[in-house]
């Protein structure tokens, strides 16, 4: 069974074609920002026709990065790059593509891949953020359930308030998790990028304080037997971790016995693409 999986988010775009599960092609690219869904409509037909050319390809999962209404199939919109409003993109893909796809935001979509093929293996209930561009948050409550809630809207833990009288953020509101944290407003605040950023020992301490504060809210909730953090962020490793797990430990509820174990993503850049992997074959909870 060939399967292509695509990854779409604010910064680039990736996609895979995995034969069984074994992924035999993969390809990444910028994203254009500016040139909107038809832009990346022609860059996924222009990668899928050459792949097809060679294999023909059976199924498809998508993770967007941002919102999904997952029973209509629609996106309900990006909060980083203009025009996806309601957007049918499986139906937009359906003819170039020759099948209709499936898909979730890309951290539900992540979240999936780390809890069957990566660092999420044996660990349930489990909660995975992504930290790039933006946040986002995904939970598997059981094998390969998502929780999505009543309107898909689970899980969305970059919009958490953390700093009421915080900045605001590209949502209209202020403070939230995804506003003091995320890749893109590092950037902004700091004039660096995040990868840079994290290399100062002193900004990290001081970064941990709202990132553990965004955390311990979703460790309350949720009480997740693991979180698992990915994204281009989460490449810091130990210089990110270390800390994060120390902060965390201060901050948590001194009565609470609620585990604190908090790892990076085990498939580092392609979580996404494995759980799109995994979504086209019915793992959708």
């Amino acid at each position: 069974m060939i399967t292509l999986a695509i990854d779409i988010g604010g910064t680039k775009f990736t996609m895979a074609m995995f034969d069984g599960e074994r992924m035999v092609e993969r390809e990444s690219r910028i994203t254009d920002r500016e040139a909107g869904p038809e832009w990346m409509l022609d860059q996924i037909a222009s990668i899928a026709g050459g792949w097809q050319a060679l294999r023909r390809i059976d199924r498809c999962g998508i993770g967007f990065g941002g919102p999904v209404e997952f029973d209509r199939q629609q996106v309900a919109l990006s909060t980083h790059v203009g025009g996806w409003s309601d957007f049918d993109l499986p139906r937009r893909l359906e003819k170039p593509l020759g099948l209709l796809p499936i898909m979730d935001n890309d951290a539900n979509v992540g979240a999936l891949g780390e809890a069957l093929y990566g660092a999420g293996r044996g660990y349930r209930p489990l909660l995975y953020m992504t930290l790039s561009t933006g946040i986002g948050g995904g939970i598997i409550t059981n094998g390969d359930s998502i929780y999505r809630g009543a309107d898909s809207y689970a899980g969305e833990i970059g919009h958490l308030t953390i700093r009421p009288d915080g900045p605001e953020c590209l949502c209209g509101s202020r403070g939230c998790f995804e506003r003091m944290c995320c890749g893109l407003w590092l950037e902004r605040d700091y004039g660096r990028p995040a990868e840079e950023l994290l290399r100062d020992a002193a900004f990290v301490q001081r970064y941990v304080v709202d990132l553990a504060l965004g955390l311990k809210a979703a460790i309350m909730l949720l009480n997740p037997a693991r979180i698992i953090i990915g994204g281009g962020i989460s490449k810091a490793g130990d210089a990110l971790f270390i800390p994060l797990r120390a902060e965390l430990r201060r901050q948590i509820t001194a009565w609470s016995r609620a585990r604190i174990d908090v790892v990076p993503a085990a498939l580092v850049d392609d979580s996404v693409l494995y759980g799109a992997l995994a979504l086209a074959a019915g793992g959708n909870g």
